[in-house]
């Protein structure tokens, strides 16, 4: 049975409100504890070393993803964060999560991971090798929201996600004049994300089972592993029902929709 807080109204308005000015909102308590603990479990067996042998922690990240397996289906879909999707994108504007994305998983390292520069997440156009030209466009195709799944508890030097508060704004004033067609990873990055550079930096801090609700066009970054325990973070996207839409006619914009309109 779902503890009664995961059921509740997930987000007041000022938490909305700094979710349109800000481009994220932190969810404490998104999804059980006990399922968080699950998922390393299963993780643990995938990943090829031991989780009390620090030196067979032999590489700085190591990639898994698209789990399907129940406790990462029930982590995505608590009552919790269906009222935040709701309230985020609209109800009935966004499809339920039935894969956890993919796991960075995080090592404690003094290498380079080779993976830590700002970008932002890209939503179509995969069927290009070359992922520097996969696709975002004003209407954020393919991508309702930018999700943090914090599957262990991540402190200051457990390698939190960067993430540069406000700079969606910057992005869809960018995106803007390319029309449906958008821009590709390369040529955002062409300056190095240098029109976000003056934005406050946010860590992705928090217990297991927090969940950080982002603007899909929030630009962030991944950091290198100055902890002592292994980091366990996912980053699924929520996929639209529907296109975003930036020209209502009954005006009922949500706050991804409404954030996008502002910055322009």
């Amino acid at each position: 049975m779902t503890h009664p807080e995961f059921g509740a109204r997930a987000l007041d308005d000022a938490q909305i409100a700094h979710f349109v000015e800000r481009g994220f909102v932190r969810l404490d308590r998104a999804f059980p504890p006990a399922l968080a603990e699950e998922v390393r479990a299963i993780l643990w067996r995938d990943l090829g070393c031991d989780p009390d042998d620090p030196a067979s922690w032999s590489k700085p990240v190591i990639r898994l993803g698209m789990y399907t397996d129940a406790p990462f289906v029930a982590a995505a879909n608590t009552p919790r964060l269906h009222s935040a999707f709701d309230q985020l994108v609209g109800a009935g504007r966004w499809l339920p999560c039935g894969a956890m994305g993919t796991f960075p998983v995080r090592f404690p390292s003094p290498d380079d991971p080779g993976d830590t520069g700002w970008h932002v997440d890209v939503s179509f156009g995969f069927d290009d090798p070359d992922f520097m030209n996969w696709r975002v466009n004003l209407a954020s195709k393919g991508r309702a929201l930018l999700m943090l799944f914090l599957f262990s508890d991540i402190g200051g030097d457990d390698a939190p996600t960067r993430i540069r508060a406000g700079s969606h704004r910057d992005i869809a004033r960018q995106l803007a004049p390319a029309g449906e067609a958008g821009l590709s990873l390369r040529e955002l990055a062409a300056d190095g994300f240098a029109g976000s550079a003056g934005r406050d930096e946010v860590l992705a801090t928090g217990q297991a089972g927090t969940v950080y609700l982002c603007h899909p066009f929030l630009v962030h970054s991944a950091q290198p592993h100055r902890g002592t325990m292994p980091r366990f973070l996912a980053q699924p996207p929520l996929l639209p029902r529907e296109p975003l839409s930036l020209h209502r006619e009954d005006g009922l914009y949500s706050p991804v929709e409404a954030a996008i309109l502002r910055a322009l």
